[in-house]
């Protein structure tokens, strides 16, 4: 069975997933294909959930502006999307003179970017900003933030679907046959779509994808990064962000940031990853995170330790000196009806919607597209029991029964939460699927209780 498009995305992840709504507030036929069976289990939910402010890029590097004004506009934008997240700034510290050069060079860089606020700290100041980090002097980020990377995608894929736009999980992308006619017939999965234009927003992916559409040449490095998440009882020492100073490659060592619900994380380290599904723990790196992490939290006690994981970064990479280089967002007469973003690493969850608007304007360039009336930036979440006063809940379970039923014991979530995750608009029905979205399994016990539940209920 074919289908026609307009526009059909290659990616589902918060990238992909804004450009789609991006795209739906024009009058187009839109497809997202995504060959996972949810919008954000690789790189877009395996990170560390940081809003960046944009101060460690090259000035004038599309990683750089997008970061700046990604930051600058996520308070409405998380607002609109019905998204938790706190602007709590962040810590960069150092313990050394070389620490010291390097925070003000990246303080001077951060200044030309435009990031605003930006100060070098005592250990005075630090302690009234966060007792628990270490370090002896640091510089002060009051921009930087932390958001839900799970709730964030899935808040733009669901605004995207209630727009019109059209999700196809577990497609894989196989490959593209131009047509006489300058279309596109992309093979996958499901089947073939035909379409007008192209976005390649593959991810880890986006090298390989890149050349099947007809722009070969480029080089993605996976980066493997693993982490520890800590209970919400360690989280009672840490308010604020703790990062290293960076290293002169402008990468960062383990840092340990706090979550918006409440847990801590430690992480992530930096190794070259086996391929794009090496997601294994390994004692190695949890002995590295241990001993580092505890430079940067002095509260890394073994029992808070509750999980384990890893995420992979695609990094792009000169294919000579494999030095890592910006982001590719382009078009290119020799691949007509081809939008092509290639290693979206970080700061990509805080440069989605500035990407997506950049690639929305690369198809208008080409056509005029018409403004669809119906568009709704709007997005409503699940309201959470957990988040709930005495009286809220009494009214909710009065309103609907089913909030008086707890599902998952440790993070207080209920049954009216896990039917409404179950009966989501994208259509995803696994445990992870209700996991991301209600936060069920993620507590102390990591499912012991609730899993069964959740089982029969889906």
């Amino acid at each position: 069975m074919q289908q026609s498009y307009d526009v059909v995305v290659i990616g589902g992840g918060v990238v992909g997933s804004a450009i789609a709504r991006e795209l739906s507030r024009w009058r187009l036929r839109i497809a997202v294909l995504e060959k996972e069976s949810d919008v954000c289990t690789q790189t877009s939910g395996r990170n560390t959930g940081m809003l960046h402010a944009g101060f460690l890029y090259k000035t004038g590097s599309l990683k750089a502006i997008c970061a700046v004004e990604g930051n600058q506009e996520f308070d409405s934008v998380a607002a609109e999307l019905d998204v938790p997240f706190k602007r709590t700034g962040k810590l960069i510290v150092g313990f050394t003179e070389e620490h010291r050069q390097r925070l003000e060079h990246f303080m001077a860089r951060g200044e030309a970017n435009g990031v605003k606020g930006l100060e070098l700290i005592d250990r005075k100041r630090m302690d009234e900003l966060e007792p628990s980090a270490g370090g002896n002097f640091a510089m002060w980020c009051p921009a930087s933030g932390i958001l839900d990377p799970f709730a964030y995608t899935i808040a733009l894929a669901e605004n995207a679907v209630r727009n019109g736009v059209e999700y196809f999980l577990n497609c894989a992308f196989l490959g593209e046959e131009r047509q006489p006619d300058g279309t596109h017939l992309l093979r996958t999965e499901k089947g073939d779509f035909r379409t007008r234009w192209v976005v390649n927003s593959a991810g880890l992916h986006s090298a390989e994808v890149s050349a099947r559409l007809g722009i070969p040449g480029y080089v993605i490095k996976p980066v493997k990064g693993e982490y520890f998440v800590l209970d919400k009882l360690a989280g009672q020492f840490a308010r604020i962000p703790v990062y290293p100073a960076p290293n002169p490659d402008n990468t960062f060592d383990t840092h340990a940031t706090p979550t918006v619900d409440g847990n801590v994380l430690i992480g992530p380290d930096s190794q070259l990853a086996r391929d794009d599904q090496d997601y294994e723990s390994t004692q190695a790196a949890m002995d590295g995170l241990i001993e580092s992490g505890s430079r940067m939290f002095q509260h890394m006690d073994k029992s808070y330790f509750i999980r384990n994981f890893a995420g992979i970064r695609p990094k792009r990479v000169d294919p000579a000196t494999g030095a890592v280089q910006d982001f590719v967002l382009e078009t290119r007469d020799e691949a007509p009806g081809v939008v092509n973003l290639v290693g979206i690493e970080s700061p990509g969850l805080t440069s989605a919607l500035p990407l997506a608007r950049r690639a929305v304007a690369l198809i208008r360039a080409k056509e005029e597209l018409v403004p669809n009336p119906g568009f709704d930036p709007r997005r409503k979440g699940i309201r959470r029991f957990i988040d709930m006063s005495d009286g809220e809940r009494e009214a909710a379970i009065a309103a609907n029964p089913d909030y008086g039923e707890i599902f998952c014991r440790c993070e207080q979530v209920t049954k009216a939460e896990i039917l409404q995750a179950i009966h989501n608009p994208l259509g995803v029905h696994t445990v992870n699927g209700v996991k991301v979205r209600t936060r069920a399994t993620m507590g102390r016990c990591q499912g012991g209780y609730c899993e069964t539940r959740i089982t029969e209920a889906l």
